[in-house]
């Protein structure tokens, strides 16, 4: 099975249902489907699609041959995410929109995704950058999502944990480690609870195939950080130990382009 996330940052422009700009390039061109035409995924979790169902499209609205699940925040525009599965697996997927927990799945975060012999989580986590109110909202978030997953893993042991976790690791998880040392994203707050996942038996699954640096999934839109690759790898395929035997690849594909963020696949055996 090849399962795919992304953080497209705005389903309607990656689409091409609105216009999107890169540079001084105006595109009305629809990236996401031209991406899964040649990627061939069996499932796509996107992040942020920044919209509800009824503002897309219904030629947009699901990719041909696949149907699926979105989660829509209650503030329109904002967050969002969408998990799409092809049509001959969808059959035996039930999706389940949030958590539980009213403040996180107002906010239209996170989509359960629960196959026949494992659970796919498609996440979109806060960003703590605004203040120190939304930072705590995101270690709240952390906490209360992975308190979830462990109740979880007593029916499923079997989790696959995708999406935007907007938190670098570890210093080769971004370019300009000690100039973010006290910026949201690379706070050792933040990082310690990804150390916590990894504490709960989780593996990050990317690491598993490639040690090397330069590897990142998002860049500032400023000051040709992408050319640059000035970037940060902030999402992730994290999986429960007992997966990492059916792990097959899991890569960036950081010449993909549509968002300020770039795809991450895993592959794995199912």
């Amino acid at each position: 099975m090849k399962i795919i996330t992304w953080n497209i940052n705005g389903y309607r422009s990656i689409t091409g249902q609105n216009p999107s700009k890169r540079y001084d390039v105006i595109s009305n061109d629809n990236k996401l489907f031209a991406y899964m035409n040649n990627a061939k995924p069996d499932v796509i979790c996107l992040q942020e699609t920044k919209a509800n169902v009824e503002q897309i499209s219904e030629t947009v609205r699901f990719p041909e041959g696949f149907d699926g699940e979105y989660f829509s925040a209650q503030r329109k525009g904002y967050s969002g995410v969408a998990t799409f599965v092809k049509d001959e697996k969808n059959d035996t997927v039930r999706h389940q929109t949030g958590f539980g927990i009213e403040k996180f799945d107002a906010e239209g975060r996170v989509i359960v995704s629960h196959f026949a012999d494992f659970s796919l989580l498609n996440v979109y986590f806060p960003n703590g950058k605004k203040d120190d109110e939304r930072l705590q909202y995101k270690l709240d978030f952390y906490k209360s999502l992975f308190d979830y997953t462990q109740e979880l893993r007593e029916k499923q042991p079997n989790i696959i944990i995708c999406g935007d976790y907007n938190t670098a690791h570890k210093p080769i998880d971004l370019a300009r480690p000690k100039e973010n040392e006290k910026i949201s994203g690379f706070l050792p707050i933040e990082r310690e609870k990804l150390d916590d996942i990894c504490l709960l038996g989780y593996v990050d699954a990317f690491r598993e195939f490639n040690k090397n640096a330069g590897q990142y999934s998002w860049w500032s839109n400023l000051g040709q950080a992408r050319a640059k690759n000035i970037g940060w790898r902030i999402d992730y395929f994290f999986v429960t130990e007992n997966l990492v035997s059916r792990l097959k690849n899991c890569y960036l594909e950081q010449n993909v382009f549509g968002s300020d963020h770039c795809p991450l696949v895993l592959e794995i055996q199912t």
